[in-house]
């Protein structure tokens, strides 16, 4: 079967190094809007990175021109984590710090609060076209202790079914200073996972459920959610734990509020440490997961889908045997699903390529 794809982002373009860290979500007029974070002058994690938008008014065939949608000096604005709300309006998550604050001296606790993680929140009415200024939220949001942080990144949702239709949820990471004085703060077991809930379309924001050092085989990162359709939210997350097993999941039924479980791990979604994306079509039932399957490389960009909300997986489609890296989710249509992904031909990071999957398939 012939698959169509394009390429909004290809590094060494538009003024940008490199283009990393894709998020994508479908307006309501139908106009797909790809995230990612432009970093300036080297394929680094901090530095000079802005976020930056493109937009498709034709089903992620074709793209417009690039915009800025956030910037932070000569420092980095990344980690985009967008959501559509019900009237029409995106909300749009990033996180910002200096130029010079590593993650590695940020989770050692040796940059200034002022430099380090801060959170950010603007919207934009228009379906992407302008943004609103940025309003800081990082008191709402982020615990005094928690060094290091980040939304995302992936889209965030806007929950449809049950008692808590109408709440937003965003995924979010973070890690805490060490409870050892041998320890840095780097280890893996200071890691965790949090969710951000808002019931007021994103006027007021307060942290949800929070997991971390529970247990030694999983050190939650980057997290994704679905909701399934009966209201449970499902979360799966990038574990940092030096175990066989790279992904754990769990779920909320209380709509983010607080988990069920503890993330534990989950062994059916084979591959390297790296983020991935989850989806629900609930049209079919099927939960969808997107990232590299190879056990040892990001490499060999995966769908994956499940008809017990999680507990098992297949592999339904992959994009070839190309490195690749992060990616996020869409529904587009009835019909198909987008998946916005980094891969090249010899580097996970040459391009951000979008590729329009029929639903049959994972379905």
């Amino acid at each position: 079967m012939a698959y169509e794809s394009s390429v909004p982002y290809r590094a060494g373009t538009e003024g940008y190094t490199s283009f990393r860290i894709p998020a994508v979500v479908r307006a309501r007029s139908g106009a797909v809007l790809a995230f990612a974070e432009g970093r300036v002058s080297s394929a680094a994690d901090s530095g000079d990175i802005d976020t930056v938008l493109k937009r498709s008014t034709d089903a992620g065939r074709t793209w417009g021109p690039l915009q800025v949608v956030a910037r932070n000096g000569t420092g980095t604005a990344g980690n985009p984590a967008p959501v559509v709300l019900a009237g029409g309006r995106v909300l749009l998550w990033t996180v910002h710090n200096a130029a010079d604050a590593t993650e590695d001296r940020i989770r050692r606790g040796a940059v200034p609060p002022a430099d380090g993680r801060r959170v950010w929140l603007q919207h934009s009415d228009d379906d992407g076209a302008t943004w609103s200024p940025p309003s800081e939220l990082t008191d709402q949001v982020k615990r005094p202790d928690w060094r290091w942080y980040a939304t995302g990144p992936g889209h965030a949702l806007r929950l449809r079914h049950g008692p808590y239709a109408g709440r937003l949820l965003v995924p979010a990471n973070h890690s805490t200073p060490p409870g050892d004085p041998a320890d840095t703060g780097t280890e893996p077991r200071y890691n965790g996972s949090h969710t951000l809930l808002s019931d007021d379309g994103g006027a007021t924001w307060r942290i949800g459920a929070v997991d971390g050092d529970t247990h030694p085989t999983v050190a939650p990162n980057e997290t994704t959610a679905a909701e399934l359709p009966d209201g449970t939210v499902y979360l799966n997350t990038r574990s940092q734990a030096a175990a066989a097993w790279h992904r754990a999941d769990t779920v909320s039924t209380d709509g983010g509020e607080s988990l069920r479980t503890p993330f534990r791990p989950q062994a059916g979604l084979a591959g390297p440490v790296c983020q991935g994306s989850v989806l629900h079509l609930d049209d079919h039932r099927t939960l969808l997961f997107s990232g590299p399957a190879h056990p040892d490389a990001r490499a060999l960009m995966t769908l994956r889908t499940s008809r017990d909300a999680g507990l098992t997986w297949r592999t339904v489609h992959t994009t070839g045997g190309l490195p690749a890296g992060y990616s996020d989710l869409v529904r587009l249509d009835r019909d198909t699903v987008g998946l916005l992904y980094e891969t090249g031909d010899f580097s996970a990071y040459s391009t951000i390529t979008f590729r329009r999957i029929p639903v049959e398939e994972p379905a």
